[in-house]
This record gives structure tokens, sequence and C-alpha cells, in this order.
């Protein structure tokens, strides 16, 4: 074979091997930016699944709540619990509130005998102390609003009472509550900072039973809380008095430590502190904290 013909052969190898390098790298390059384009999409898609997990770790615990949240109330709060119960299991389906709605200090008895329950909202530090000083709740009682007295009268004030030295007077009907309850605590620190002495016709267990005193006629006024009048409506009259301004009670709400529903309940105190439950309980009549 020549010369000649040797170096044309090794030239028309050379012009297609040069050919089909290129070719290879340009193929390359689109390959790196697929290769790229795959690895970042990879990367978001853990970052989109690592986000979701953490939003879903953030939620869950309000999310995933079930089951029954057993709440123990002052009876003052029946109206407005009630209504944030409702919402709650709104919020949160699969839940359910229930209530047991008594004096405070009744309640706090049956908490430190054993009584199963998860959340405590009494209407006094004074019984919230009863169950706290038995460890039987989980850390530092939240005050999460307060109350003021006034008295209830028949509808219309028919006996025309304008002050609580009025209850003093000689053949009124008056009923109080226990001493031992917040409202009848109440009542007696305003008794005492007015001088003043009653004699009750009866002393009852909690502000309900003494407004129902009145509802039915059977006591002329009662000693209770702006919010239990309020939720009477036309059944009674309400009467302010100055003195209820040296007796206002705090609401302290508290987890109980031995709480069946753990997660639901801190769910439910946290609505009740909530600007939505706030709204209402002051609705109600119930002060802020």
């Amino acid at each position: 074979m020549t010369r000649s013909v040797r170096r044309i052969r090794r030239t028309r190898w050379t012009g297609r091997s040069l050919r089909t390098r290129r070719t290879l790298l340009s193929l390359r390059a689109p390959l790196r930016a697929l290769g790229a384009g795959a690895a970042a999409l990879l990367v978001l898609s853990g970052c989109s699944s690592s986000d979701t997990d953490s939003d879903a770790d953030k939620s869950g615990s309000s999310a995933n709540l079930s089951g029954t949240v057993t709440v123990f109330a002052a009876a003052s709060l029946q109206e407005s619990f009630t209504t944030l119960g409702k919402e709650f299991e709104k919020q949160h389906p699969g839940t359910k509130v229930t209530f047991s709605f008594a004096g405070s200090d009744s309640l706090a008895a049956s908490i430190t005998g054993g009584a199963p329950a998860d959340v405590f909202a009494a209407a006094s530090p004074t019984t919230m102390a009863l169950v706290t000083d038995e460890k039987d709740a989980v850390g530092t009682p939240a005050t999460f609003v307060r109350n003021q007295l006034e008295i209830a009268t028949l509808p219309g004030n028919p006996d025309k009472v304008s002050s609580l030295k009025d209850l003093t007077r000689s053949g009124l009907k008056v009923v109080l509550c226990d001493k031992t309850v917040p409202c009848g605590s109440a009542a007696e620190k305003a008794l005492q900072a007015s001088n003043l002495r009653l004699t009750p016709v009866s002393y009852e267990q909690d502000v309900k039973s003494a407004l129902t005193k009145v509802e039915l006629k059977e006591a002329d006024a009662a000693v209770v809380y702006k919010t239990d009048v309020k939720a009477a409506g036309d059944k009674v009259e309400g009467v302010d008095f100055p003195e209820s301004a040296k007796a206002i009670n705090d609401y302290p709400i508290a987890l109980l430590k031995n709480a069946p529903n753990p997660s639901a309940a801190k769910a439910f105190i946290e609505l009740v502190q909530s600007a939505q439950g706030q709204k209402v309980l002051t609705e109600a009549g119930f002060l802020k904290p």
C-alpha cells in the first residue's frame, strides 16, 4: 500500500473519530443536565417530604386527637364551657367533651378521691389548692377568667333591693352559697367588708342552686355571680353592689395528673385560653384574667 493511500485512510478514520467524539461530547452535556435535574428533583422531593413530616409533627398532637375529654368545672362555667365543648368537638372530629358541673369544693374532693378526669376548672385558687396540694395536677394552674358577685332578685325587683345592706331587712328571704364554695366565700368577704351580718334561709352547695331558689320564687334574693344572672335572662333581675369589687374570684384551670386523655385535655385548655375561648367567656359576663 502506498504512502499516499495510507495517509488518506488515516485522515478518513481520524475524521470519523473526531466527529464521533464531538457527538458523544454533545450528548454528554444534556445527560449531565438531566442527571443534575433528577438529583435536584430528588433533593426537592426529600425536602418536601421532610417539610410535610415536620408539619405533621407540629400538628400531629392536634390532628390526631380522639376520645373523650372529661372536664370538672365550677357550676358558674356551665353555659360558656358547654359552648366551648361543642366548638372543641367541631374542631377535632372524633373527640367528645363530657362535663361535670358542681361546686368547686365538691369537684376537688372527687378528684383527690380518685375520680377519673382530665381537666379541672375551679372558681377560686383556694379550691384549686385542694387538688394541687395533693399533687393531683400537672404544672402550675393558670387563671383564665375572673368573676364578680351580683344580687339576683325576683323579676322587677319587687322588694326594691338596691344594696347589700338591704338583704339584712327582716322578712326578706335570702339565699347564699355555702361558705366552703367560692361564691359563698366571696359573699362572706363582701359582707365582712361592709360590717354586715346576714342569716340566709339556706346555704346552697353551688351557685346554680342558689340562683334556682330565686327563679322558683322560693327566695326573694340570692348573692350569686354576674355570669349567672346574665345566663338566667329575664327569670331574675341583677343588682350591683360596690362591695363586690373587694371579692372578685380568680378562676384557675389545670391539667390533672392522672388524666386519661392528656393530649386532648391540653388542647381543650388551650381553647379556653385562646382568643376564641376568651371571647365566649367575656360574652358570658366573665372578666378577663
